[in-house]
């Protein structure tokens, strides 16, 4: 909570949970904007009731704040309104939330995260008060900032927020050299994987993890297929195939490739014509991409978060800069021996005191493996 504002209550953060995993729902599909919920709540003889609920729309319109107002209608005057994020107060392609609750005749608002978009960044609240409408202020924060995490990391670094997902075995390796698609883990952590990536803007690998496994990198779980992401390909010299299955369903599901000075303009046609659009970025001497200028790039295009999925080169080029804000770590019993290759160097850090900039978010049993979420949030309060 904020100094100098209206306390909030065990009930509020309670219905604010709610919101918080209402507003997870559409991670990943509501971009450019982030996927925030909100509930409406009236008070009745009978006490507080739900009368509205809304979570941002697939492809980020409507906002969650006039779905939660619409449903709930006339119960919304004198209700409180829960929503995980400040509402915006902008015209942009939909009117202002800020506008939708002031006529809804909502007399509270309770926020957990401040919107650091520039066009936003406290004049919500600062319109909300003006009218007479009671504000309260960072309700379960950093709970919220997880599901938030990467629209506020575009709108504070100009850049996606970066997970680096990584199956690791119990001899240090996260695959067999020359082995396509080597399992490391079992099914369930497997599966899991697949919701990681279900809920990123886009899923990354590099050019030799493509050309080994020839991946599709769409969800394959059941009924979440319209969730796939943009899949990108760190690709120098652009020598993705034009008949690999990442160009053949290019058009299906859209497919970047991040390539350098020196890529083959007529490799860049082949791969235009089956619907692969290239992002040109600068390169050093040793034709090592310019990282950041690929991610501001992709945070143009409206992208908030990115998930690393392959392969190890790719995953300690990032490590090593200092651009992984998340790390997803699935790790094995299994025994990979002949041929394994190697984890990322920059991994060790996690093993070290104080794990460098990251902190253990949780750890899970998944299947017959162990899942640990690293990030470089801090903790949620006790």
């Amino acid at each position: 909570m904020i100094r100098g504002v209206e306390a909030a209550t065990d009930l509020d953060r309670r219905f604010m949970a709610a919101a918080i995993a209402l507003g997870r729902r559409h991670l990943g599909r509501a971009g450019p904007n982030p996927s925030v919920g909100a509930i409406c709540v009236a008070t009745t003889p009978d006490g507080p009731r739900v009368v509205g609920r809304g979570v941002t729309a697939l492809g980020g319109r409507p906002h969650a704040e006039p779905q939660a107002l619409a449903q709930a209608g006339a119960a919304a005057r004198g209700a409180t309104l829960y929503v995980t994020l400040e509402p915006c107060s902008h015209w942009g392609k939909t009117p202002p939330c800020v506008d939708a609750i002031l006529a809804a005749g909502i007399a509270r608002v309770v926020v957990a995260c401040d919107d650091p978009d520039p066009r936003v960044a406290g004049e919500g609240y600062a319109r909300l008060a003006a009218a007479g409408v009671r504000v309260v202020r960072g309700v379960l924060a950093e709970e919220a900032r997880a599901g938030l995490s990467g629209f506020l990391t575009r709108m504070t670094c100009g850049r996606p927020e970066v997970l680096l997902k990584l199956a690791v075995s119990a001899d240090g390796a996260i695959g067999r050299a020359g082995v396509a698609n080597f399992p490391v883990t079992g099914p369930a952590a497997l599966a899991r994987a697949q919701i990681l990536r279900a809920e990123a803007d886009a899923v990354a690998i590099g050019r030799a993890t493509a050309e080994v496994d020839d991946p599709e990198l769409t969800v394959r779980l059941p009924g979440l297929a319209a969730a796939s992401p943009v899949r990108v390909v760190f690709d120098a010299d652009a020598r993705l195939s034009p008949e690999s299955r990442l160009a053949r369903t290019a058009r299906d599901v859209p497919v970047r490739v991040i390539v350098g000075p020196r890529a083959d303009g007529d490799r860049l046609a082949a791969l235009a014509e089956r619907g692969v659009e290239a992002i040109r970025v600068g390169a050093d001497a040793a034709g090592r991409l310019d990282l950041p200028a690929a991610l501001a790039a992709l945070a143009d295009l409206g992208l908030n978060s990115v998930m690393l999925e392959g392969g190890g080169v790719l995953a300690e080029s990032f490590l090593a800069r200092g651009l992984v804000d998340r790390i997803a770590l699935f790790e094995s019993p299994a025994v990979v021996g002949t041929g394994a290759v190697a984890a990322p160097p920059s991994l060790a850090v996690l093993r070290g005191p104080g794990a460098g900039r990251f902190r253990r978010r949780s750890r899970e049993v998944v299947g017959t493996d162990v899942l640990t979420i690293w990030d470089t949030l801090p903790p949620p309060a006790a």
